[in-house]
C-alpha cells in the first residue's frame, strides 16, 4: 500500500552538546522566548525566562545583554512619564514600570544585575528574534525597543540591515565568550508573523533575521540555530495550528515546536525525566469526584513514592509538601 506524507518535515541537525536538568538556561527576546522559557521551566529546568519582558528587535536584545554584561545604567534620555504618571523606558517592555523615575531605574538596574549574575553560571542562552523592523526615536536618534504607544510622529520606522544586526551581535558574542567561555547560544526566529508590517514585508523581516542567524551560526562554533519559524510556516502550514487571530501559534503547535527543540537539544536521560515528570503532573492534576476515598489516598501515596523517586534529579520539594498536605487531610486509619 502506498505511504502518504501530509507535511514536509524540517530537518534539524542536533548539536554535539546537550542540555540536561543541571543546565542553567537564559531566554531573551520576543514573546516566543516567554513560551519556550515557560515550557523549559514547567519541565523543571533551571531557567531565567525573559527577565526584562519581551524584546522584539535584535538591536534592542543585544543592547540589553550588553548593558547587563557591562553593568551600564539605562540611558537617561529614554525615560518617559505617561499620561497616567507611570514611568517607562524606551529600551524596555511596558512590564518594566515604576511610580517614579528612580523606582524604575532601580528596578531595571536590579534586572540587569540579575541577568549578569545568572550568565556568570549559565550554560545556554536562547535568543529569539522577532522582527527586523525597528523604531528610531527622533529626539535622541536612537533605535529603541518599545514605543510605549506614543504618537507615531515621534519615531521613524526602519528595516534593519543584516550587517547592522550582525555587527552588534558579533560584538556581543565576543563579550559573552570572554565573560562565560563555555556558554552555548541558540538563535531562533520567532514563529509569530508580524502582519502589521504586511505579509510580504514580514517575509522580508524574517528573511533578514534568518540570514543574520545563519551567518552567526556558521562563523561561531558556540552558536546553533533552531528553526522554530520554519517549522511553523512549513511543517505546520495549516491554520488549525494558529490561534483565532491566525498569527500566533496555538497550544498544539507550541507543544510540537518544543518537542522538536527537546529532541534536538536535550539529552536522553533528561528526556526520560521529562516523560516521568509529565506523568506525575497529570496525576497531581487529577481531582476526585467523591471526596476523600480510599482510592484517592492510594493515588496520593503512589504520587509521593514517584516524587521521592525523582527527587534526586529534580527539585520537587514544593510538590512533595503539597502531596504530604493532602495525605494529612485524610483521617488516621
Amino acid at each position: 500500500m502506498k505511504q502518504f506524507k501530509l507535511s514536509t518535515e524540517v530537518s534539524i541537525v542536533p548539536p554535539e552538546w546537550k542540555i540536561n536538568h543541571q543546565s542553567k538556561i537564559l531566554t531573551i527576546g520576543s514573546c516566543f522566548a516567554d513560551v519556550l522559557g515557560k515550557q523549559l521551566g514547567d519541565c523543571k529546568f533551571p531557567v531565567l525566562n525573559n527577565p526584562v519582558g519581551t524584546v522584539f528587535n535584535p538591536l534592542a536584545i543585544a543592547r540589553v545583554l550588553d548593558s547587563a554584561l557591562g553593568g551600564r545604567m539605562p540611558n537617561p534620555s529614554l525615560f518617559l512619564e505617561n499620561a497616567d504618571h507611570i514611568w517607562l523606558h524606551h529600551d524596555f517592555h511596558s512590564s518594566q514600570w515604576g511610580m517614579s523615575k528612580t523606582e524604575l531605574e532601580n528596578q531595571i538596574i536590579e534586572k540587569l544585575s540579575r541577568i549578569k549574575r545568572f550568565l556568570n553560571e549559565a550554560d545556554v542562552l536562547v535568543i529569539t528574534m522577532g522582527t527586523a523592523y525597528a523604531y528610531r526615536h527622533r529626539q535622541t536618534n536612537l533605535i529603541v525597543g518599545n514605543c510605549h504607544k506614543l504618537p507615531g510622529d515621534r519615531f521613524v520606522k526602519e528595516l534593519l540591515h543584516p550587517d547592522q544586526i550582525g555587527i552588534a551581535f558579533e560584538n556581543l558574542l565576543q563579550k559573552l565568550q570572554s565573560f562565560r567561555r563555555n556558554l552555548r547560544i541558540v538563535l531562533t526566529v520567532s514563529p509569530v508573523r508580524h502582519t502589521r508590517d504586511t505579509l510580504p514585508l514580514n517575509q522580508v523581516s524574517k528573511s533578514t533575521l534568518r540570514l543574520v542567524c545563519h551567518r552567526l551560526s556558521e562563523k561561531y562554533k558556540q552558536v546553533e540555530y533552531f528553526p522554530s519559524y520554519e517549522i511553523m510556516v512549513d511543517e505546520l502550514r495549516d491554520y488549525r495550528f494558529y490561534e483565532e487571530d491566525l498569527i500566533h501559534p496555538n497550544t498544539l503547535s507550541e507543544a510540537f515546536i518544543f518537542n522538536a527543540f527537546a529532541q534536538a537539544f536535550i539529552d536522553t536521560p533528561s528526556l526520560a525525566l521529562m516523560k516521568e515528570w509529565d506523568a506525575i503532573r497529570q496525576m497531581m492534576n487529577h481531582r476526585t469526584l467523591h471526596g476523600k476515598t480510599e482510592s484517592q489516598l492510594k493515588l496520593l501515596k503512589t504520587l509521593e513514592t514517584r516524587l521521592n523517586g525523582i527527587a534526586q534529579n529534580l527539585d520537587v520539594s514544593t510538590e512533595l509538601i503539597e502531596i504530604e498536605r493532602r495525605i494529612g487531610e485524610f483521617p488516621a486509619s
